[in-house]
């Protein structure tokens, strides 16, 4: 089992920025390919980014490529999420996913394809 826990979301103005941060404990010696998932009220969760365990590969969606950067700390068992220029529309709840295995899955998009959920961040952007 792994948990996962995010923080650093908030309240901040269009153009700015907001890193977040998911800490898994548990089973943090098996490898684990980890993504971010948001949701906005009324609307599906959707992915966001992921990155392999080893943080050599990583996969974006088109909405936040180029402003939005993942990356990890393998000593510190962290991923992090860093968010420049953030638009309205970005505002959601950011949940960090992981999966038990050290690549990303074939259908990374996929809420089914990860095995371990944190309970979510808000991050609301202001225009």
């Amino acid at each position: 089992q792994v948990q996962l826990v995010e923080s650093g979301g908030g309240l901040v103005q269009a153009g700015g920025s907001l890193r977040l941060s998911c800490a898994a404990s548990g089973r943090t010696s098996t490898s684990y390919a980890v993504a971010w998932f948001r949701q906005a009220p009324g609307k599906e969760r959707e992915f966001v980014t992921a990155i392999t365990w080893s943080g050599g590969s990583t996969f974006y969606a088109d909405s936040v490529l180029g402003r939005f950067t993942i990356s990890r700390d393998l000593a510190k068992n962290t991923v992090y999420l860093q968010m420049n220029s953030l638009l309205p529309e970005d505002t959601a709840l950011y949940y960090c996913a992981a999966r038990s295995a050290a690549r990303v899955p074939y259908y990374y998009t996929r809420t089914s394809e990860y095995d371990y959920w944190g309970q979510g961040t808000q991050v609301t952007v202001s225009s």
